[in-house]
């Protein structure tokens, strides 16, 4: 104890000595705080302090930019999966003649040449719950001149012949999976091709935040954003036959098909020029996301169909810098 005391002297006071400060060894992880509320909370002190750090390393190199002024560097471009893609052989080149020669014969071409008028049929697996049914009715009023049918027990190789008699174009199915649509099939009529989507995301208007109003009967406008491969670019020239020619800009509205890393992410919105420069937006609904799961000649057979390409993921998703879209 005298010895205990005498160090406790030595050490500043003893028990009224503020406490040394505990350095945690360098290897050390906040994983291996075994408290779990504790270590939640010490993870988002250390997300907190590297953000400041990185607002701080942000502002200083502004300054210092505009500090040099014309001399500065050129900024540095982040490494992305975007940029860093691996090139495709098929990545298609807008002056290829070979390109040009097979979309004057493909499938779609008397829908560019004008020959036809888009008329959609859309429907449903059977017996669709409520989620479904309001997907449909919504995506009907985003594409012009497409009308909602249920199943009714039908198959879809018994449909397909009466959609054709009915001078229909295109068919869109929408699959479900526990009251929740999981799936499209849209198929170009008469002679194919067929898509098979996967589809994610679903988003309808009232669970969209800050929408607009209702959207109007006008024909919208149609942009279909990094297709650029040969398939990428036959599943654009699908979806862009499902909309008619000439849109009546006076509506301001626009459909918007986005492809980035092989997910098709689809946006309607409603816009207004504010000045030269600025543009607002409001998003009517509805959204969603799709993931080409295979593409197949002619119509839609699922057993003896030919397939020009299916999505197999142990041997296609092995890079993830590789796309297919």
């Amino acid at each position: 104890p005298a010895q205990q005391q005498q160090q406790q002297q030595e050490d500043g006071g003893g028990a009224s000595a503020t406490p040394q400060r505990v350095l945690f060894p360098p290897t050390f992880s906040v994983s291996e705080i075994k408290n779990k509320q504790r270590r939640h909370f010490m993870f988002l002190r250390w997300k907190q302090q590297q953000r400041k750090e990185k607002l701080a390393a942000k502002k200083k190199r502004r300054k210092e930019r505009e500090a040099l002024g014309d001399k500065a560097p050129p900024k540095a471009v982040p490494k992305t999966i975007e940029n860093q893609r691996v090139y495709d052989e098929t990545t298609v080149d807008p002056n290829d003649e070979e390109v040009a020669f097979d979309e004057a014969t493909d499938e779609f071409a008397p829908y560019f040449n004008r020959q036809t008028v888009p008329k959609i049929l859309i429907t449903t697996s059977d017996r669709p719950r409520g989620r479904t049914v309001r997907f449909c009715e919504q995506l009907s009023t985003v594409i012009p001149n497409s009308h909602v049918y249920y199943r009714r027990g039908l198959a879809l190789k018994r449909i397909i012949p009466q959609c054709i008699a009915r001078d229909f174009t295109d068919l869109i199915v929408i699959n479900e999976d526990r009251k929740i649509p999981n799936g499209l099939v849209l198929s170009h009529l008469p002679d194919g091709p067929t898509a098979h989507f996967r589809m994610s995301s679903v988003r309808l208007r009232k669970e969209i935040k800050r929408k607009g109003k209702e959207p109007t009967e006008h024909v919208p406008e149609v942009i279909l954003n990094n297709f650029t491969t040969r398939l990428g670019h036959s599943i654009g020239r699908m979806f862009a036959s499902l909309f008619p020619h000439d849109p009546q800009f006076i509506g301001r509205q626009v459909a918007t098909f986005h492809n980035q890393r092989d997910y098709i992410f689809f946006r309607f919105h409603r816009y207004i020029f504010k000045s030269e420069k600025k543009v607002g937006i409001q998003e009517l609904g509805p959204r969603f996301t799709l993931k080409l799961r295979s593409l197949q000649k002619g119509t839609f057979d699922s057993k003896f169909g030919e397939y020009e390409w299916i999505h197999k993921r142990r041997e296609m998703d092995m890079n993830r810098r590789k796309f297919h879209l």
